[in-house]
This record gives structure tokens, C-alpha cells and sequence, in this order.
């Protein structure tokens, strides 16, 4: 039987860029997405509870009474056990907040009929972007023990150096690794199914590269960091997540930030993550229309689907852009670039719609894949949003 991962209405306003064009479960954190881990533990396939426009892409499933879980949290050990245990009628609440509940997707707008049962363990729970690098050390951690588990890796070639415990790095199927330095003091290095490291890589983890991804000629990698599949990154990276079918491929440093998915971020783009006068760094929040402060000293690029950067494209500490935008030119454009937008410092016009299909499904086509007809509905639900912050 499946289940079901339900948006959090807070957590998807906190959660943009990213939820214009996902659920909250379907954000990548540690190896795998919210949604991934689910139904790993669950052994089960998730449906999804989430806004009207993108229920096409990611449909409910499942009809009649079901297990109902919140998009943002994710599974460990106890809290699986728990939500298991769940039957009709009741809810599972970490304090005020909605965790788990067993009962119908009506149910969703009123559980006040529902046994209240509180949760007491401690809780991973993406609930603004910058959790998406902060949390991240912590659930690449756990996603590593939850897939290399009864597992055994592929050989490590003899030209590759580890500094610390072997059994930290892991090769799935088809990974390869050749004249690199591995340190895995501070954390595991993971590589996905047909991943590779090529010569001259430094990595200190914990690292996940994804399947079909690259770390290219020299990359330096500060982990905590995730790399998602599809994915090809060169020069410097720290702290860092870059969700899939995206590519950093040249030098240039990226540093406390995340990418969306059909990113690309041409030769030589640089993003600050530390302020000069090392105070706490502000972000555009969506929900408020302005900046607020993070509380963070290092807090670097925000990046949704398919925004682009030209070569040498400079992103100032704690720069937000939306979803399509294509910054280019010289000097630091805006810390917040709003979905659709093209030009740099010097000022924006509006990015067409049909261009950017135009470019994604060239993308698309190079990955083998084809930009369907639910997938240019979606992203023409999102350009009709935005259009007020244009």
C-alpha cells in the first residue's frame, strides 16, 4: 500500500524558489529527495498532496483512507516506526505542527476529529532554504547508512588516495574514481550509479555525488555537499547542493548555496557567501517581499529551475533568484532577481516564455529527454505568477 507526502502551507512559502515548480518532498537533501527517502524506508511509492497546478507532474494516487505524511520532515529510525503504528483517525503532532496522520486527503483541512499522539524524538525538517546546505551534513549522514546498509561497494581503483576509514567511500555500480584525493574524516564520499570523480579532485566530506554525475578535471569539494544526478561541476564548491541536471562546469566558486534542477552557470560565475563585515546575511523572503535577516554568517546563491549565468557572472552574499532568469554582463546584479527575468546590473526585461521553452527543451533533448506538454503547462503556471515581480 502507498502513502501520501502533503505540502506544508508555511514550509512551501519558506521553501521558494524551489516549490514554483516542485512539491516540498520532492527538495533534495543529503543524497536523496524527501520523497526518496520515504519510500526507501517504506518500501512503499508516495503520492502527492500539493497545489492544484502541480498535481499533473505529481498526482495524489491514491484514493480512501491512507498514511498522510508531512513533505518536509525527514524519516529516521523512531520517527518511521512511529508513523507506522498510526491508525485511522489519528494524528501524530510535534507540538502544534502536523506530522503524520492516518485518515483521507479531506482530512487534510481539519484534524480536529483525530487522537492527538505527540511526537518525542528530535525531528530533520527542511523548513526554510538555508536548511536545504544546513541540514544537509546531518541527512547525507544518515542517507549513506540507509544505502550502503547489507551493501558492497565497487573496488576503488589503487591511483585514488583516502585519508581516513575506506569503508566511508562507496562506488555503486558503474561509479569510478581515478587520481583523486578522498578525505572522509569529517564525513562519507558517496558516489551514484555511473558517477565519476576525475583526475585531480580534492574532496573533504561528506560528499554525495549522484548518478551520472561528474566531478570534472581539478574540482575542489568542501563537503557538507550533494550534487545531483545528471549533474557536471568544476572548479570550487563548499557546502553546497545542486538538486540534478544542472552543471557548474568551469572554475568559478560556489559556496553556501543551492540550485534548482536545468541550471547551468556559465565559466568563471563566482557567488560570495560571507559578508565583509562578517554580520548576518539577509535573503528575500517571497511570503514578505523583502529581505530578511537569516541569522547566518555564510549564506551564498539561491537558485531555481532554469535560471542561467553567463561567463564571469559575480552573485553577491545571499542573492535569491526565481525560476527562468538569465543573468549575464559585468559588475553584481541584484541580491533578489525575480522568475523570467534576463539582463544583469545594469537591468532587466522580461524573459519570454516561448525562449525559455525554446532553451529547455534543447536541454531536455540532450539528456535524452523530451519537455512535455504537462511540464510547459507547469512552467507557464509559474510565468503567470510571477508576472507582478517583473
Amino acid at each position: 500500500m502507498g502513502f501520501v507526502l502533503f505540502d506544508n502551507p508555511l514550509a512551501r512559502i519558506e521553501l521558494l524558489p524551489f516549490t514554483f515548480t516542485r512539491p516540498v518532498c520532492e527538495i533534495r537533501t543529503g543524497i536523496l529527495t524527501i520523497r526518496e527517502k520515504w519510500e526507501l524506508v517504506l518500501d512503499a511509492p508516495a503520492g502527492y498532496l500539493t497545489q492544484d497546478y502541480l498535481s499533473k507532474k505529481f498526482p495524489l494516487k491514491i484514493k480512501g483512507p491512507s498514511l498522510f505524511i508531512n513533505g518536509k520532515i525527514c524519516p529516521d529510525p523512531h520517527l518511521v516506526k512511529t508513523v507506522q503504528q498510526l491508525e485511522q483517525g489519528q494524528a501524530l503532532y510535534k507540538h502544534s505542527e502536523v506530522i503524520a496522520f492516518y485518515g483521507q486527503a479531506s482530512d487534510f483541512q481539519d484534524l480536529s476529529a483525530f487522537q492527538k499522539i505527540e511526537f518525542t524524538g528530535d525531528l530533520i525538517s527542511i523548513d526554510r532554504v538555508v536548511d536545504i546546505f544546513g541540514k544537509n551534513g546531518k541527512a547525507l549522514q544518515m542517507d549513506f547508512e540507509l544505502l550502503t546498509r547489507n551493501k558492497t561497494s565497487q573496488p576503488l581503483s589503487n591511483s585514488v588516495t583516502v585519508i581516513g576509514d575506506k569503508n566511508l567511500v562507496f562506488l555503486a555500480e558503474g561509479a569510478k574514481a581515478e587520481a583523486c584525493i578522498l578525505n572522509v574524516t569529517a564525513g562519507p564520499v558517496y558516489l551514484g550509479k555511473d558517477a565519476e570523480i576525475m583526475e585531480g579532485s580534492i574532496v573533504r566530506g561528506p560528499l554525495a555525488l549522484c548518478e551520472h554525475s561528474t566531478l570534472k578535471l581539478g574540482t575542489k569539494i568542501y563537503g557538507p555537499t550533494t550534487i545531483g544526478p545528471h549533474s557536471k561541476v568544476g572548479g570550487e564548491m563548499s557546502n553546497s547542493v545542486i538538486f540534478g541536471y544542472s552543471n557548474k562546469g568551469h572554475d568559478g566558486f560556489l559556496g553556501s548555496s543551492v540550485i534548482g534542477e536545468w541550471c547551468n552557470l556559465g565559466a568563471d560565475t563566482n557567488n560570495s557567501n560571507l559578508k565583509n563585515n562578517y554580520s548576518t546575511v539577509k535573503l528575500f523572503h517571497y511570503g514578505q517581499d523583502q529581505a530578511v535577516d537569516t541569522g547566518l554568517q555564510f549564506c551564498g546563491l539561491i537558485m531555481g529551475d532554469h535560471s542561467k549565468s553567463g561567463i564571469n557572472t559575480m552573485f553577491n552574499t545571499g542573492t535569491v533568484v526565481g525560476v527562468g532568469a538569465n543573468i549575464y554582463g559585468s559588475g553584481f546584479p541584484p541580491t533578489h532577481i525575480p522568475s523570467f527575468s534576463w539582463g544583469g546590473s545594469t537591468g532587466f526585461v522580461p524573459y519570454q516564455l516561448d525562449k525559455l521553452i525554446e532553451t529547455a527543451e534543447r536541454m531536455f533533448e540532450r539528456r535524452g529527454l523530451t519537455l512535455d506538454e504537462i511540464e510547459k503547462e507547469l512552467l507557464k503556471q509559474v510565468f503567470d505568477q510571477t508576472a507582478k515581480a517583473r
